[in-house]
This record gives C-alpha cells, sequence and structure tokens, in this order.
C-alpha cells in the first residue's frame, strides 16, 4: 500500500476525508490566518421608534419538564461491564495495551537513551518466549497458537532494546509484546533494520521514545471496493495477523520543554526489499491516529514540533540476519581438541 493510498484511507473516515489528506501532506498550511468572521467590519444600526404601540414583552421559558425514564439501561452493569477493556501493562522494559479481540496489543511503549543501550546485563539466551498471565486465558495469546502458523512471534518492542537487566528483557518475550510476523524478508530482514535504525537514532537524541503496534488496513478488491481482510492463527484461530505495523518516534532533545522530533513509519507485513529507501514509509503522525483510532502527540504543541527525517539521515542499515545472530550470541566456543590416537 503507497502512502497516497495509506492516507486516502486513513482520512475515510471523516466527513471531508480528501481535504484532510490533502491537509496531511500540506506543510505550508497558514494556522495563523485570520477568519473572515474576525476580519470583517461590523457596523451597529440603531432605529428609534416614535410611534405605535408599545412591544409586549415575550413570556420567558420554561424549563422543560422532566420525564421520567420508564427503562434503565445502565442496569446492566449490576451483572458487569461488557468492556472493551484495555488492559494496561506497565512492564519494566515497555508499557503495552492489550487488545483482547485481536488477541495483539494496540500499542507497546519503550523509552531508550545512550545509557540504556550501553549496558549488557540481559541476555536473550536466558529468555522464553511466555503466556501473559495478566491477561484472561480466553482472551490471552497462546504458545501453541504460533506452533507451525508460518508466522513468527515479531517483538513489538524488541529485546535488543532491553539489554539493561535480564528482568527487562525478559518482559519482551510475553506474547503481549507479540504480533504474528512474516519472518523472512520482513522480522528478520527489513523490521530488524528498522529497529536498528531507531536505537541509532539515541547517538544525535538523548531520549528517544517509540510507540510499536499492529494496523488492520483495507485494500481494494478487484471490483473496485474497499476490504478489510487478515488471516488468523491458532488453534481455534484466535490471534489476528496485522495487515501493517507501525511505529511513531519522538526523539526529544534532552531540554526541559524542548523540541521533539517526530517521525511515523508504516510498514507492510510482507517481504521488503532491502534496497526499499526508509522514507517510502513514512506517513504523517495523524493518519496512524485516524487508522489506529489512538492519539499519540495530543499534548505536544505544534512549536515544539520538528520532522525527523528533516533532522536526522532516515535510512537503513542493512545486516544480514546470520551476521546479527552472531552479534547477539557471541562469538562461537572453540571445538574441542580431538582424542589421541593410538
Amino acid at each position: 500500500m503507497s502512502k497516497a493510498t495509506f492516507a486516502i484511507f486513513a482520512a475515510a473516515g471523516a466527513a471531508t476525508g480528501a481535504a484532510a489528506t490533502a491537509a496531511f501532506y500540506s506543510v505550508k498550511g497558514d494556522r495563523n490566518a485570520p477568519t473572515a468572521a474576525a476580519s470583517a467590519p461590523i457596523s451597529v444600526t440603531t432605529t428609534t421608534t416614535t410611534s405605535g404601540p408599545a412591544p409586549v414583552p415575550a413570556s420567558p421559558l420554561l424549563p422543560a419538564k422532566e420525564v421520567l425514564a420508564p427503562v434503565n439501561p445502565s442496569g446492566l452493569f449490576q451483572y458487569g461491564f461488557p468492556g472493551p477493556v484495555a488492559d494496561l501493562k506497565p512492564a519494566t522494559s515497555l508499557t503495552s495495551c492489550y487488545d483482547r479481540r485481536m488477541r495483539n496489543p494496540s500499542w507497546v511503549a519503550e523509552h531508550i537513551t545512550p545509557t540504556s543501550l550501553s549496558i549488557r546485563d540481559g541476555d536473550r539466551k536466558h529468555s522464553a518466549f511466555a503466556e501473559d498471565a495478566s491477561i484472561p486465558e480466553k482472551f490471552r495469546g497462546k504458545l501453541k497458537d504460533y506452533f507451525r502458523s508460518g508466522y513468527d512471534r515479531g517483538h513489538q518492542v524488541p529485546a535488543a532494546d532491553a539489554k539493561w537487566s535480564q528482568d527487562a528483557m525478559d518482559s519482551t518475550f510475553l506474547l503481549s509484546n507479540m504480533c504474528p510476523q512474516v519472518g523472512d524478508g520482513f522480522n528478520r530482514d527489513y523490521w530488524a533494520h528498522f529497529e536498528d535504525f531507531c536505537r541509532r537514532l539515541t547517538d544525535s537524541y538523548p531520549s528517544v521514545r517509540i510507540v510499536t503496534g499492529p494496523l488492520y488496513l483495507p485494500k481494494r478488491e478487484p471490483d473496485g471496493k474497499w476490504r478489510v481482510s487478515y488471516e488468523v492463527i491458532g488453534q481455534p484461530p484466535n490471534i489476528a495477523v496485522p495487515t501493517h505495523f507501525y511505529k511513531v518516534i519522538f526523539a526529544e532533545d534532552g531540554k526541559a520543554g524542548g523540541n521533539v522530533s517526530l517521525g511515523a513509519f508504516v510498514l507492510p507485513n510482507a517481504p521488503i526489499p532491502n534496497h526499499k529507501p526508509l522514507q517510502d514509509f513514512e506517513v504523517p503522525v495523524e493518519a496512524v491516529e485516524r487508522a489506529s483510532g489512538l492519539e499519540f502527540a495530543s499534548k505536544l504543541p505544534p512549536q515544539r514540533r520538528k520532522r525527523l527525517c528533516a533532522e536526522a539521515n532516515c535510512s537503513i542499515i542493512v545486516k544480514e540476519y546470520a551476521e546479527r545472530q552472531k552479534q547477539i550470541s557471541g562469538p562461537p566456543a572453540r571445538p574441542a581438541l580431538p582424542a589421541p590416537t593410538r
């Protein structure tokens, strides 16, 4: 899905979809232009009547009569609240919000700094994928759901961002931090390069916050209509396979009330050639908000916002998967000496 198609979809829910999409991609809009009502002069005309009967004052409006409702829909709550319930989970290395219907996180937030990435007290060899017991069992993603599914258990917050303690790394292996991701060409390749790009931002920024999550976007069918279609894995089918994933990046300059370089990216859950420029996947933050139903920077004033890809080099560095595994696992063990021969 191209950036233009994605933006059209994201704005389609609004009555002014086309105008909103155009506004997303406009960087020259004048937010301070005065309105017509504010700039038009107001003239006041006074008319004096010297003859005729005096006007009769209108009678004051009476308050509407309160009607006693014969029903009480909220009485349902005596049996429980149906939801939806957002399972908000603050963990050592991340904070997540879980989508019980999709059995995937809605979003997962992390915070990385030069210091956090320099500490090496966690080792993924001592971590194991695990179900999240804080999620009710009937809504929980299960290990067996991924078994022979053809998809990777894709970290939303990568383990490589949480090496500063074993507990921090372990928290990234809960299935509430996972989504089904295509392995070859995506999770083990382009997506991993994208995660590396986020870490390299700490070379220029003292504080980087990242929100990651899945999207379920429509696709235009041969009949010209748009439909949302996604696979569901598990026995029974439980976990939705996202069509796309997003990252919203807040690169902070470290000053109180300082500038924040914002970047938003949407990538398809599919193999992506390593030569594809990362900026091809850059989209406005507002487009991700419309597609996800979430808000990411409602309290960040415009005067503090910078465009990340205008401030930093938004590009990936390709590292082959086997080479990355060597870096994670360390050098191979030295082979044992052969037994002496007689």
